[in-house]
């Protein structure tokens, strides 16, 4: 399609919007595809009532009850999303896990220990990110109360995200990655007395569990560029441009085949007089989007804390609360931490959710 325009648009998006006008992208593929930007009199989410199934959704993942089954919060064919947690424990002999089914990202919400594989020991606590291939065996030794949010990734494996004109150093060194250290978790089991005689092997979405006479983790040497790694938020650079917002898919960590895995961290708002410096307004009308509010101040929300998730489905407009556009004016950088789940096809939500939905959230964009 050619570039067209009518009436009175602004010549740079998220930018020049008069006063008292308000901005609606309209995109397609996530940000990546065609996009235009509609210049209109009132915000897009002026609605009064919503009537049928399409609307948005706020959860309160605290007050699920605590649990180390992975309790399933939403899904489709391509991604299922979970919490989990774990604690520790006193016994020497432990059980690790194999997920047949796809690739895992686990993100650690709260909590730090450690994590036993066939390629060596990993740390992990809160922020951090564990990239687990699909297939490869791994025990979580908690040492304290741990939260996770965990991605499973059905059609596809992690990837990287297409770095293009930033170069091989954005949004992450590759040197920041963790990686696993055999020596490291050799020492630590002979020390600690551990053994791993059991693993249970999820196919199918369905367990099977392997016995062992032996430990399973003998493994004395390795190569190759298939392993577990680990990704701290804070070792990640947020792309950033201090004249003009930049859409979400700038912030992307992961890539798979059917969606995306980006992280909101703080940053700087933008400088110029004229730039939009809240979220815009927008409809993603190829993708579903999740956000998981992991730490900080959430100001494009209102009545937010940590450990909330919201849900909106493809289908309708959205973008910040109104108390937000009007508190932002003396703030000069954001805090949050979050992690955003795009996904290409609808999500499923588990009956398990509606109970700890707040009913009512639709109506926030109200003034």
């Amino acid at each position: 399609m050619h570039h067209y325009s009518q009436g009175e648009p602004t010549r740079q998006g998220h930018k020049g919007i008069a006063e008292g006008y308000y901005e609606e992208e309209q995109g397609l593929l996530g940000f990546f595809g065609p996009v235009s930007h509609l210049i209109k009199k009132k915000p897009s989410t002026r609605w009064v009532e919503i009537e049928g199934p399409l609307r948005p959704h706020m959860y309160d993942l605290v007050e699920l009850p605590k649990s180390p089954q992975w309790q399933r919060l939403l899904y489709n064919r391509s991604v299922s999303i979970y919490k989990s947690c774990c604690e520790p424990s006193s016994n020497a002999t432990l059980r690790a896990a194999r997920d047949a089914d796809g690739d895992l990202l686990y993100f650690c919400h709260k909590g730090s220990g450690r994590i036993l594989t066939e390629y060596g020991l990993l740390t992990y606590s809160p922020g951090q990110y564990i990239v687990m291939p699909k297939c490869l065996t791994h025990c979580f030794v908690p040492e304290e109360k741990t939260e996770f949010l965990i991605i499973e990734n059905h059609g596809s494996h992690y990837q990287e995200p297409d770095r293009g004109i930033v170069g091989r150093h954005a949004p992450y060194d590759i040197n920041a990655l963790g990686k696993p250290d055999l020596q490291a978790q050799q020492e630590f089991l002979s020390k600690q007395g551990l053994e791993i005689l059991e693993v249970e092997v999820k196919h199918s979405g369905r367990p099977t569990l392997f016995r062992y006479r032996e430990c399973i983790m003998d493994t004395v040497g390795w190569k190759g560029d298939l392993f577990p790694y680990t990704l701290h938020m804070d070792h990640i650079m947020p792309l950033m441009s201090h004249r003009v917002h930049l859409p979400p898919s700038a912030h992307t960590t992961f890539v798979a085949r059917d969606f995306v895995v980006c992280s909101f961290l703080p940053r700087p708002l933008e400088q110029d007089e004229d730039a939009l410096k809240v979220p815009f307004y927008h409809q993603n009308i190829d993708y579903d989007e999740v956000l998981f509010y992991h730490d900080g101040d959430f100001f494009s929300r209102d009545n937010l804390h940590a450990g909330m998730m919201s849900f909106h489905p493809a289908g309708f407009p959205h973008g910040p609360h109104p108390k937000a556009v009007k508190n932002i004016g003396g703030k000069t950088h954001t805090n949050e931490y979050a992690v955003m789940i795009d996904t290409r096809w609808p999500l499923s939500v588990d009956p398990q959710l509606e109970s700890v939905e707040l009913a009512d959230y639709w109506k926030s964009w109200q003034e």
